[in-house]
C-alpha cells in the first residue's frame, strides 16, 4: 500500500468504523451459554470474528443472517467436532475458547495461521492446567495446535499476576460450566466479559479486583445487542485528527468503557482536545468522541497499560509528532502480540527519520519531522494501520497491509473518504 500525504485538514463525522472486535467475539462465544437464540446487530464482519462464528457452528450452533442481523441458535449440548477448530490469526478466539472448552466433556483441537501458532498460549494454558484441565500442545502446551480434554471442573481460586481480560474470561467461562470460582487480578483488566455475562443473568459478584463466580444453575438469557463501534479501530482516526493541523473528527457510536478509552485519555494529556458524549447505556456505555487538533507535547506512560496495549503502536505515532521525548513502559506484552510490536514500531519510526529506541518493556520516541518511509508491518494489522496514519502526514510505502482485513476491512475506504490518496501495491 502506498499512501500520499494529505494537503488539507480533516473535518468530518465518521460512522462506519469497524464494529468492536472484542464484543463481537464474546457475543458469538457467550451465545453458547444460553438455550435460546441470540440476536446480534452490527457484528464485525472481519476475518478474526468470522472465524469465531465458524467455530461455534462446528460446536453445534446454527448461525443465520437476516437483514444484517446475526441470529445464533445454540445446541442443546456442545458438540465434539471431528475436525480442528481454526482460529485464523485471532489470539482472542483461541484463548477464550480454551477456557470455554476446558469445562466441556470432550476432546477439542484449536489451531490458527502461521503467525498465531507461534504466539504463546501459556498465559491461559497454565492457569487452566493449575485448576485441573488437561491441555497439550507444542512446547509443552505453550503453542498451537492446542489440544484440550475437557471435563466439569471443581471450584477453584485463582489469582492472576497479570492484568489480562483473556485470562479472566477463560477462567470465568471454565467456572460457569464447572462448580464456580474466586478470581482475582493485580489490576483491573478490560471488563467486557463480566458486564456482558451479568447482563445475561450470570451470578457474578464483583468486589474491587475480585470476582466470585457461581456455577450456572440454568442457561443464561440470550443476547439482544447492537455491537458498538470499536474504540481501538476508531483511535487511528483520532490519531489522524491529532497530528494534522486544523483537523476535527467526530467518531460516532463508540464503545466508551473506561478500560477501552485510555489511549484517548493519553492523547488528551498530550494536548489534543477530546470530549466524550454518552448516548446510551445497556450492556456497555456507548457514545460519540469528538477529537480536535492541538499541538502535542511529550508524555511518559507507565500506568493502566493493559487498557491501551492494542493502541500502543498508534500512540508511538503520536509520540513522533509531539514536542520532546515520550516514553512507554510496562508494556512487555507487546513483544508477544501478532508480532514483536516494540521492535516493529521502533524499526518503522527509524525508517521514517524519527529517533526511537527499544526498551525491554516499551520504547522511547523523540518527536520530530517524519519523512516518506518504507515500512514493513510484519503482517500485523495494528502496525500497518498506525504507519498508514503517519503516511497521511509524510507519505508511506507500506508492506504487509493485507493484514488490515483481520480487524478493519473498510479502513482503506475510510482513509480515501477523508481525501487521502491510497494506491495498492504488490506487498
Amino acid at each position: 500500500m502506498k499512501i500520499y500525504p494529505i494537503k488539507k485538514p480533516i473535518r468530518c463525522d465518521i460512522e462506519n468504523i469497524a464494529s468492536d472486535k472484542s464484543i463481537s467475539h464474546r457475543c458469538a462465544i457467550f451465545s453458547l451459554l444460553s438455550d435460546k437464540p441470540s440476536r446480534i446487530r452490527n457484528y464485525l464482519q472481519a476475518e478474526d470474528t468470522l472465524n469465531t462464528l465458524n467455530i461455534i457452528k462446528s460446536l453445534g450452533c446454527k448461525v443465520e443472517i437476516d437483514n444484517g442481523e446475526i441470529i445464533i441458535t445454540p445446541p442443546t449440548q456442545i458438540k465434539e467436532p471431528n475436525h480442528i477448530l481454526e482460529c485464523g490469526n485471532s489470539g482472542t478466539s483461541m484463548r477464550i475458547f480454551m477456557g470455554l472448552l476446558s469445562s466441556v466433556d470432550g476432546f477439542f483441537v484449536l489451531s490458527g495461521d502461521k503467525y498465531l501458532n507461534e504466539r504463546p498460549m501459556n498465559r491461559v494454558g497454565l492457569p487452566l492446567i493449575d485448576i485441573g484441565v488437561q491441555i497439550y500442545g507444542r512446547e509443552g502446551g505453550n503453542k498451537a495446535p492446542i489440544c484440550i480434554q475437557g471435563k466439569k471442573l471443581k471450584y477453584f481460586k485463582y489469582h492472576s499476576k497479570i492484568a489480562s481480560a483473556q485470562v479472566k474470561t477463560a477462567l470465568i467461562l471454565a467456572a460457569l460450566r464447572g462448580e464456580g470460582c474466586e478470581f482475582s487480578e493485580i489490576e483491573l483488566s478490560r471488563d467486557h466479559s463480566e458486564k456482558m455475562l451479568l447482563g445475561m443473568g450470570a451470578d457474578i459478584v464483583k468486589n474491587s479486583l475480585t470476582l466470585e463466580v457461581s456455577p450456572l444453575k440454568k442457561p443464561l438469557k440470550p443476547l439482544n445487542i447492537i455491537v458498538p463501534n470499536d474504540p481501538s479501530s476508531a483511535f487511528f482516526f483520532a490519531l489522524a485528527a491529532a497530528i494534522i493541523p486544523g483537523s476535527k473528527i467526530v467518531l460516532k457510536n463508540i464503545l466508551l468503557n473506561k478500560t477501552r478509552i485510555e489511549a484517548y485519555k493519553i492523547l488528551q494529556k498530550m494536548g489534543t482536545n477530546i470530549t466524550f458524549e454518552l448516548k446510551s447505556s445497556e450492556y456497555e456505555d456507548v457514545g460519540d468522541i469528538v477529537v480536535e487538533y492541538a499541538p502535542l507535547k511529550a508524555i511518559e506512560v507507565h500506568e493502566n497499560i493493559s487498557w491501551l496495549i492494542d493502541e500502543a503502536p498508534a500512540l508511538a505515532i503520536a509520540f513522533a509528532n509531539a514536542k520532546g521525548k515520550s516514553i512507554l513502559r510496562n508494556a512487555k506484552e507487546l513483544r508477544v502480540k501478532e508480532c514483536d510490536r516494540i521492535k516493529a514500531t521502533v524499526d518503522g519510526l527509524k525508517n521514517c527519520g524519527i529517533e526511537a529506541e527499544e526498551l525491554d518493556d516499551g520504547f522511547k520516541v523523540v518527536g520530530g519531522v517524519a519523512k516518506l518511509g518504507n515500512v514493513d508491518s510484519w503482517g500485523d494489522h495494528r502496525i500497518a494501520m498506525s504507519f498508514a496514519i503517519l503516511g497521511i502526514k509524510c507519505g508511506m510505502n507500506l508492506s504487509g497491509s493485507k493484514s488490515i482485513n483481520i480487524s478493519f476491512p473498510n479502513f482503506k475506504e475510510l482513509l480515501m473518504s477523508l481525501g487521502v490518496k491510497v494506491e495498492n501495491t504488490t506487498c
